[in-house]
């Protein structure tokens, strides 16, 4: 099945992707491997999921936060294809970053989120290495912050 028409079946709609906030550009190309900048739980222009993970946000919160991280990596990626996510040839490695407490360890489940969601979408060529790491704040105040590396045909 084409990726454009798994997106359709798991009724996910990609965005308009988000520009750079800061002076970075949102990817690069290089030898036929994509590099995503990281990307924050962004809906209509606004971080939709804010605050730490053990203080002021619960995991569950924190799992959608991830999965709307990788549906605008996905905005991205589609971007760096110039429309054509067929151009993916796998999906080699997610960063994921978790705003959490010290007490708080469970940011292999958060990034789990994110992995489901790329997994499901690209099928085999979304199996990926991955590290989730707790961190004291993001930008913007955002609960999760990803990154992503893809192999391109």
């Amino acid at each position: 099945m084409r990726i454009d028409e798994k997106l359709k079946q798991l009724n996910i709609t990609l965005p308009t992707p988000a520009a750079p906030a800061a002076n970075y550009v949102p990817f690069v190309i290089h030898q036929n491997v994509l590099y995503i900048s990281g990307q924050l739980p962004i809906e209509n222009g606004k971080v939709k999921y804010t605050g730490i993970v053990g203080k002021d946000q619960n995991q569950e919160e924190a799992i959608k936060a991830a999965e709307l991280c990788a549906i605008n990596i996905l905005a991205q990626a589609k971007a760096a294809c110039e429309g054509d996510l067929e151009k993916i040839s796998r999906c080699i490695k997610l960063g994921v970053f978790v705003a959490s407490t010290s007490e708080f360890t469970n940011q292999p489940i958060i990034g789990n989120g994110a992995s489901n969601l790329i997994a499901s979408v690209l099928g085999e060529k979304g199996k990926h290495a991955r590290f989730a790491v707790g961190v004291s704040a993001l930008p913007l105040n955002a609960t999760v912050e990803i990154d992503a590396i893809f192999a391109l045909e």
